[in-house]
């Protein structure tokens, strides 16, 4: 670039224009810069773009040679892959666990510190007294005979029946139990069963005389998989309400029948939603009782009130289920239903069918499952059906 200076043109202009020559070079050469800067940008990002494209071209192409390779082997390789994987995540939550820890200072308890419930001594007296835990007991235990005790104040210590308990440890009515000896205890009523080959819920149920579905509502029976509800060889399941072989033999039990749906109780406040078999009483895991019926007859509102939730809400458990709120603090659930007749919102009387009978949600067979609520707390509805 050449630049030629011409003293009488620059003087002449700077006479006539007053120094305004040098503003207007001044505008030109910051407009200059200014546009030199935006095609900078621009190319700039020009390039970071090309570059992003290749880097992620090329990635997609190792991607594609690992799946390749992967799919050739048919998978040899997947397994450790995803071990690996979650190996890795786990020696990372190790690593920042003591990280995590340390925000919350205030609430680190040094569990050596904390007492053990195990046993209780009272302060008054040197005598040790023996508590039962309130929390639900999910397994067998076993209990050591103290002095005074017998089979049947054993049975009400841990509330479950005395024929539960000479069942599940081999004893009779005339069979004498000594201080110090050892007994099994089950968490509920009933009978327990080691499962062999070829059981099933249903064999298991048949063979202690009560319902499958009992045996499946139970929440710590476990199962291979819960929608078959397959067992496991070798494992302990709890029977609720079983009878034991031999004795249903000599005295077949007598179940109870309800009344005709629809017949007010003499209370006058509910109806019985439909007719059928009692195979499930209400418990603490089984907030409500389940009635049977092969005919799957039509299920009746227990009282006038208006429908809260109708149909499948969670997609399992309840399945097709109808609540009703009669509006002085009751609530009444019809569950496990195949066809629903009415919808939220809708208002019911006493008596008037909501549903038909089913086996929809985490059920066995073809049965209702009816609970009652008085302001949220769960009521056994015998209390107010008879």
């Amino acid at each position: 670039m050449k630049f030629i200076f011409n003293s009488r043109r620059f003087k002449a202009a700077h006479t006539t224009n007053g120094g305004s020559l040098r503003k207007v070079d001044f505008g030109k050469s910051t407009k200059s810069f200014f546009k030199d800067v935006v095609e900078f940008c621009s190319e700039l990002t020009t390039y970071i773009i090309k570059k992003l494209h290749l880097s992620f071209i090329k990635f997609e192409g190792f991607k594609k040679i690992f799946v390749v390779v992967l799919y050739r082997q048919r998978g040899k390789y997947a397994k450790r892959f995803i071990h690996s994987g979650m190996a890795g995540l786990a020696a990372l939550g190790i690593l920042i666990a003591p990280v995590v820890a340390d925000e919350f200072p205030k609430n680190q308890v040094n569990p050596w510190d904390i007492a053990s419930p195990s046993s209780i001594v009272t302060a008054s007296t040197d005598d040790t007294t023996t508590l039962v835990s309130e929390k639900a007991r999910d397994k067998i235990i076993e209990y050591e005979v103290q002095e005074g005790d017998n089979v049947a104040s054993i049975a009400e210590k841990f509330g479950i029946s005395t024929e539960t308990v000479l069942w599940q440890n081999n004893l009779d009515a005339k069979s004498k139990i000594k201080i110090g000896q050892n007994l099994q205890i089950l968490p509920v009523t009933g009978m327990s069963h080691k499962v062999s080959k070829g059981d099933t819920v249903y064999s298991i149920a048949k063979k202690y005389d009560t319902s499958p579905q009992a045996v499946v509502d139970f929440p710590f029976n476990a199962f291979v998989n819960d929608e078959t509800f397959e067992l496991a060889i070798g494992q302990i399941v709890i029977v609720p309400d079983g009878v034991k072989p031999k004795e249903a033999q000599s005295s077949p039990r007598i179940r109870q029948i309800t009344p005709d749906a629809g017949t007010v109780v003499a209370s006058g406040s509910f109806v019985w939603p439909t007719s059928g078999t009692i195979t499930q009483n209400f418990y603490w895991y089984h907030k409500g009782i389940d009635i049977a019926n092969r005919a799957a007859p039509d299920v009746l509102a227990a009282d006038s009130g208006k429908v809260v939730s109708a149909g499948w809400l969670d997609g399992y458990g309840y399945g097709n289920r109808v609540i009703i709120d009669h509006g002085n603090g009751y609530r009444t659930l019809y569950a496990h239903l195949q066809k629903i007749y009415v919808i939220p919102g809708q208002t019911v009387a006493r008596g008037s069918a909501v549903g038909k009978m089913g086996s929809t949600g985490r059920s066995t067979g073809t049965h209702l499952h009816f609970e009652v609520t008085r302001n949220g707390s769960s009521l056994n509805p015998l209390s107010v059906l008879r």
